[in-house]
């Protein structure tokens, strides 16, 4: 047989392995979204909701052989939700062995190289993506109706590579705001009359668009579902989440993405980025589809935690994250001069012109491709490499590690400018041996500061049962293990790092392959100072800069530096609080409680609501901390305190005798909490809060505020940061959020809703409200209703004009985008009972005040600030002005009182160690002043 026939027969034989597959591959007729739905996927004007969405899923997932169907949870309205798993019918076959695989290489436990290598070769790359997260950003969940379709129908070579080396797992994030969005949408029979402008309610049911900022602490279902997906059941190597807010003159912004990263990666991830992220574009330009950006085109960076794809980094994952424009009517592409000179962030600009629906979704479906192409080639590597990153990290937990920071380096920096200045030297100057274009400084300093032995990395944290709120604690551990993290509790008392520990403690070890979530959640992050250029503005980050979770929730625990073991069980499932008892006598005359417990919030509610009597004692009782919760004996007080001490892991201690002295005692309150049409996030936030804690409250919107005789209705209103952004000291400022709606445009059943906050009409109201006996709680820019209302504050952080009058630090000079700082507290005073002396609070651009103290007024400062640095977790430029500045205040106005939290104390439902404050100043204002005998 000469060349040519063996070449001849070599290619009919790879024609007809080719055809055999693809005829493998070929299913039955398949729906198609018309057919399904009515019109075309990308159809002008036309958006599909989640019922046809489901109801088409369940009929493809009938008729094809590539596809099943996998409820993953419930939502927060009760939607099933559910993710597509699409591969090729022989890998569906065998689809627990490759999940398998997919786990046991991720975990890297109990491997050799060559077995992970034998395994990577044997498995199949596993792409998880993410469709509508943001309801109003339509272009996704509809793409992921055509992208189903297209993957269970095509059958040339491309997609029977794709479906034989990859298994695709697509999920609508969303499905609730997808249901509200759409039907919104798609009310007026009329075409050219839709919009997505003007939906009533947030399009989760809580928190809206901050669904994409709760993937580590898991606290809506949605987010908990699919966190079980990615890191206890499927751990895919690379995630997609599809959003749409294309750069202005640009169609989408895809990876990679711009500086700075976490330190806490492993180095192969923010690499394997790049590499999808640069398939990804050339994809696109390969094709002819031009205005993709990456990089410096946009603020999106890998620093922060918190976001679907960037909660991939910490658990060794490749995560994606594109933005595309859009809109279901037709939108132009403006002409932008400086996205028109190709460069390396957009190497092939767009022209302007009309843009239609179906171009969206014809880019995604693309670059939906390039990672399904990228993930086949390099489907062996990226097994490995997970592995690899794995076991990277279990190795640096399982010895002496450091990680380098920005503050590490100043101070090597400050250390070698302590040293006598050398000459010479081999490696330095403009010898071969040196670089050029950096600093030298000596190589002693490489041992000696950055890696000082005092500053290695933790090998694990210890978290003691014995700390005052071992329940809240308990919740830290719960979201480690909603995110896949390995616990360990212990069955006995034990030592470790020459401290003794009681039974039930429990343990994270650092030695585990998701080590960078780990230390996220520990250690403080130490973001870049990052200018524009020097001396000019900050650049402004993606998201927050500083989240350090221990410290947000208040929870102690304890840095372990060497190895260490003991008696420790592995935690299999989400914890319930250690359950508590009744301590003292079988007949007392009452019951204290500590106020130092957030959940004693949820029994105290519950005793209220029976008809029981609850007082705060003002002198603190024993071990108890502050504001001691009092409960008299009584049949009913028994049977809720004794049955809440085991559920909720408190414990009451009996008294024999009830004590003496002044105490607060505490009513029921009628709580209104301010919301506005359109859903205000923070509000939403805090209603979630509040369920959680059993608060009784009402939603209150700016017409019945404005209607008055509010004290007839409520004891206390709580503003959450955005719903007002007043200017006392010039300018009209007004209510949170963007434009409304025109009230003939809006159904009836939401007209009640709409208005804002005005100086006019709501802020006359509100002072009657408080002089007459109510409450006001503010938070964030709310707080800039207090002046108004007659609390004797001011900004802190001002400086002088050249007019003489007082204007805002600029940014050059002030710059913290959310980070914590450490607060003092005034944990005497009632609206602080049960906090420590010392907190970690959430500081995003909040407002500080200078409060006047030479007013008759009487205004109490509750949490400062003081000395420097304050910043114990993010970035913090000027931190040096909030110097004696007042955080928090509360100030009586005539019979009533205002307080205002400048700090977010309920960030995102994650500041457990601040959510006392806010409670207590629901029950502050309406306690009365008694004495105990």
């Amino acid at each position: 047989m000469n060349a040519d026939e063996r070449r001849l027969r070599t290619g009919l034989l790879s024609a007809f392995i080719f055809a055999a597959a693809a005829l493998a591959q070929t299913s039955p007729k398949i729906t198609t979204p018309k057919q399904a739905l009515g019109f075309n996927v990308g159809d002008d004007y036309h958006v599909a909701n989640y019922t046809q969405l489901e109801a088409y899923l369940k009929k493809v997932a009938g008729e094809s052989s590539r596809m099943k169907l996998e409820d993953i949870g419930l939502t927060a309205e009760g939607r099933h939700q559910y993710m597509a798993v699409i591969t090729s019918a022989e890998n569906q076959k065998k689809l627990d062995r490759y999940k398998n695989i997919s786990k046991r290489l991720a975990l890297a436990e109990g491997l050799t190289g060559e077995q992970a290598h034998a395994l990577a070769r044997e498995g199949k790359a596993v792409i998880f993506m993410d469709f509508g997260l943001h309801a109003t950003e339509t272009v996704g969940s509809q793409a992921l109706i055509e992208l189903v379709y297209q993957m269970v129908s095509r059958t040339d070579e491309e997609t029977v590579r794709f479906l034989n080396d990859d298994i695709l797992l697509l999920c609508l994030a969303n499905p609730d705001g997808q249901e509200l969005v759409a039907n919104w949408y798609m009310r007026e029979a009329d075409e050219t009359k839709r919009t997505l402008n003007g939906v009533p309610r947030l399009w989760q049911k809580y928190i809206g668009h901050d669904n994409a900022r709760d993937m580590f602490m898991s606290n809506m279902p949605e987010t908990e579902n699919i966190n079980r997906v990615l890191f206890i059941e499927w751990f895919p190597q690379i995630t997609h989440t599809h959003h749409q807010t294309g750069p202005a003159g640009a169609v989408v912004f895809m990876p990679p993405f711009r500086d700075p990263f976490n330190y806490n990666f492993d180095p192969l991830m923010p690499v394997g980025v790049d590499l999808v992220g640069a398939a990804m574009h050339g994809r696109l330009i390969a094709k002819g589809m031009p205005g993709s950006a990456m990089r410096g085109a946009s603020n999106y960076s890998t620093w922060w935690n918190g976001g679907m794809r960037t909660i991939s980094y910490f658990h060794n994952m490749i995560g994606l994250l594109t933005e595309i424009i859009g809109n279901p009517a037709p939108m132009e592409v403006p002409l932008v001069l400086e996205r028109q000179l190709p460069n390396g962030n957009e190497p092939l600009p767009i022209a302007p012109q009309t843009w239609h629906y179906r171009q969206s979704i014809d880019y995604e479906m693309e670059y939906s491709r390039a990672v399904f192409d990228v993930a086949s080639r390099y489907r062996e590597t990226f097994l490995y490499n997970i592995f690899q990153m794995g076991k990277n990290s279990i190795e640096r937990g399982s010895r002496d590690n450091w990680t380098i920071t920005p503050k590490r380096i100043a101070a090597a920096e400050e250390a070698a400018a302590r040293m006598p200045a050398r000459r010479g030297g081999a490696g330095g100057g403009d010898g071969p041996g040196g670089g050029r274009g950096a600093a030298i400084i000596p190589s002693e300093i490489y041992g000696s500061v950055l890696h000082n032995a005092s500053m290695r990395d933790a090998r694990g944290y210890i978290l003691p049962a014995d700390q005052p709120d071992f329940s809240t604690a308990t919740k830290f551990i719960n979201v480690l293990l909603k995110n896949g993290i390995t616990v360990w509790k212990a069955n006995a008392a034990f030592q470790a790092g020459g401290k003794n520990y009681p039974a039930n403690s429990y343990v994270v070890k650092s030695a585990q392959a998701a080590r960078p979530f780990v230390m996220d959640m520990f250690e403080p992050q130490d973001h870049p100072n990052d200018f524009k250029y020097p001396g000019g503005p900050p650049n402004p980050p993606y998201d927050i800069t500083g989240w350090t979770l221990a410290f947000q929730m208040g929870v102690q625990f304890d840095r372990i530096l060497e190895g260490f073991d003991g008696p420790f069980s592995k935690v299999s499932h989400l914890e319930t609080p250690l359950p508590g008892s009744v301590t003292g006598p079988p007949h007392p005359a009452g019951y204290l409680i500590s106020h130092r417990v957030n959940d004693s919030f949820i029994l105290v509610n519950r005793l209220l609501k029976s008809g029981c009597d609850v007082y705060w004692l003002k002198a603190a009782h024993e071990d108890l901390g502050t504001g001691t919760i009092w409960v008299p004996a009584s049949e009913q007080a028994r049977a809720i305190v004794e049955a809440n001490a085991k559920s909720l892991g408190i414990t009451p201690f009996a008294a024999a005798k009830p004590p003496s002295g002044e105490a607060l005692k505490l009513r029921p309150v009628r709580i209104g909490l301010y919301d506005q049409y359109g859903g205000l996030i923070p509000s939403g936030w805090t209603r979630w809060l509040f369920e959680q804690f059993e608060f009784p409250f009402e939603l209150v919107y700016p017409q019945t505020l404005d209607a008055g005789s509010l004290k007839s209705k409520f004891d206390v209103l709580v503003f959450p940061d955005g719903s007002a952004r007043f200017n006392p000291g010039g300018g009209r400022g007004g209510g949170g959020g963007g434009t409304q709606p025109n009230p003939d445009n809006v159904p009836a059943e939401f007209r009640g809703w709409l208005g804002r906050i005005t100086v006019d009409k709501t802020i006359p109201q509100l002072k009657k409200f408080v002089e007459s006996g109510g409450s006001i709680v503010t938070i964030g820019s709310s707080t800039s209703m207090a002046e108004l209302l007659g609390v004797p504050v001011k900004s802190y952080l001002t400086e002088k004009g050249g007019d003489g009058k007082d204007r805002p630090l600029p940014q050059e000079k002030f710059f913290i985008p959310g980070s914590l700082l450490k607060m003092n507290i005034d944990n005497r005073n009632p609206l602080a009972y049960g906090m420590p002396e010392k907190v970690d609070v959430v500081f995003d651009s909040s407002p500080a005040f200078r409060l006047d103290t030479s007013t008759q007024s009487q205004a109490a400062r509750v949490g400062w600030f003081s000395g420097s640095p304050l910043l114990t977790s993010g970035w913090a430029w000027g931190q040096q002005y909030l110097d004696r500045a007042t955080g928090i205040v509360e100030a009586s106005v005539g019979e009533g009182k205002v307080i205002a939290f400048g700090p977010e104390v309920a960030f995102r439902g994650q500041a457990h160690g601040t959510f006392k404050l806010l409670f207590n100043g629901l029950y502050y204002g309406a306690a009365q002043t008694t004495v105990l005998k």
